[in-house]
């Protein structure tokens, strides 16, 4: 039985821990008709499920940075900021919901997902831009939960890209580097962290549009995500993913 997450709190939070000097750092909400707690119960199933490994579903491409790292093997934390916005509706509540079933590589091969992740994304109907989709490929030994693990202060870190710029105000996921020393009083903390794994960050493939009988099997599985085993987990993503392509003829973008 998958744990209880330790909940929130954001009174005397504890010192910042030691970050990479390159991280990934990405804002988090709720997303495709789930709460963020709810999101990163299913994070910890799909981790303690694949061995470690589970994948966050982001909204824009990879820095062009990305490749030249992971075939290096730069150490990257990932570090997981609450956004100060609220969710918008349609995420809130998606009319449609579509799962990913695999990846493109940086030499643009077309990889399955591991047997354990789930991404699901919402499914905006006749809109060409939700047919691209990206996630973070991350690991961690550790459990994960929501918490405050101290201070996160984007004003000391640059954009790892040719031009170096300052973190934009709409960037939801980038790579950055570190260049000044962080302030402790920041208006983001981090609240959940990781690594990166294989691939890093990339982009999405084998798109699946999920019909009303398979969300709601999904949607009763996600509200009594305590009570699955990884066994169970495994068990029901692999029925998810079965079935045709919806998105048969897009072609992988490399970066």
């Amino acid at each position: 039985m998958l744990a209880h997450t330790r909940p929130l709190s954001l009174e005397n939070p504890p010192s910042r821990a030691s970050l990479t000097e390159t991280v990934c750092w990405s804002r988090m909400q709720t997303e495709a008709g789930q709460e963020l707690q709810a999101i990163v119960d299913r994070k910890e199933l799909e981790r303690s499920a694949g061995g470690g490994v589970f994948c966050w579903g982001v909204g824009n491409a990879p820095s062009r940075s990305i490749p030249g790292l992971a075939r290096d093997g730069v150490d990257v934390d990932v570090v997981f900021s609450i956004m100060k916005s609220r969710p918008k509706a349609v995420d809130v509540a998606p009319s449609h919901l579509r799962i990913w079933r695999s990846f493109f590589d940086h030499s643009g091969q077309e990889q399955p997902l591991p047997p354990a992740s789930l991404i699901t994304s919402r499914a905006d109907v006749g809109l060409r831009t939700r047919n691209v989709h990206y996630a973070l490929m991350c690991q961690s030994d550790q459990q994960l939960s929501l918490g405050d693990f101290g201070p996160f202060d984007p004003s000391a870190y640059r954009n790892v890209s040719d031009t170096g710029g300052a973190v934009g105000a709409s960037q939801v996921t980038a790579i950055l580097r570190r260049v000044s020393g962080e302030a402790h009083a920041t208006a983001y903390k981090v609240n959940l962290r990781a690594k990166l794994g294989q691939g890093y960050w990339v982009r999405l493939g084998d798109a699946l549009d999920l019909s009303a009988e398979r969300r709601s099997l999904l949607e009763g599985v996600l509200a009594n995500l305590r009570s699955v085993t990884p066994r169970e987990w495994l068990r029901m993503v692999s029925d998810l993913r079965s079935g045709p392509s919806n998105t048969t003829g897009l072609q992988p973008r490399l970066f």
